[in-house]
């Protein structure tokens, strides 16, 4: 029976460094389900949920010791389906924008956690303004809402947090 397995990776950037990831697993005939990859810096993280055969675990976690020894940090992390878990939640995209500046992911993802919202992928960046040069915050997201959840009010009181940051806040059900 296949097991699924949470990747994580984080070291230098070096190319070839997918290459030999992907190699390591296709060896013990697993496969990536899904990845999120990422130069972070001079860093390069790596992410993956990946499947192999039960009987292949112990043998991908030695594979691995050769590319700790090259001095990045692994881990893998049996997991287990949990979708029942937030069944009849509903899928909201969260996007903010604005001046880059100190406190926007903290006061946003507070506000989730308050309300029992889970995050099910967030990216963020900042990158300079194509005129000025002033670093422009982007973050955007998917969330699983519970049921009882007013979308309206959800969507306002984070439109009045992002007011309090100056930046802009948008919130829509995902289709």
């Amino acid at each position: 029976m296949p097991k699924n397995i949470v990747l994580t990776l984080t070291g230098r950037d070096k190319i070839g460094l997918v290459d030999n990831v992907t190699n390591v697993i296709a060896k013990r005939t697993g496969n990536v389900i899904a990845s999120r990859m990422a130069r972070l810096g001079g860093e390069f993280a790596i992410l993956m949920l990946i499947s192999v055969p039960d009987s292949e675990f112990a043998n991908l976690d030695q594979d691995f010791q050769q590319v700790r020894g090259e001095g990045y940090q692994v881990t893998l992390l049996p997991t287990e389906d949990d979708s029942k878990k937030y069944a009849g939640w509903l899928p909201y995209e969260i996007e903010v924008t604005g001046a880059d500046h100190e406190g926007i992911i903290h006061e946003i993802s507070h506000h989730l956690a308050t309300q029992r919202i889970n995050i099910e992928n967030m990216d963020t960046s900042s990158a300079p303004a194509p005129m000025s040069g002033t670093p422009l915050f982007t973050m955007k997201g998917i969330v699983l809402v519970p049921p009882h959840l007013n979308f309206h009010v959800l969507s306002d009181e984070l439109e009045e947090i992002g007011d309090k940051l100056n930046v802009n806040v948008k919130v829509e059900m995902v289709k």
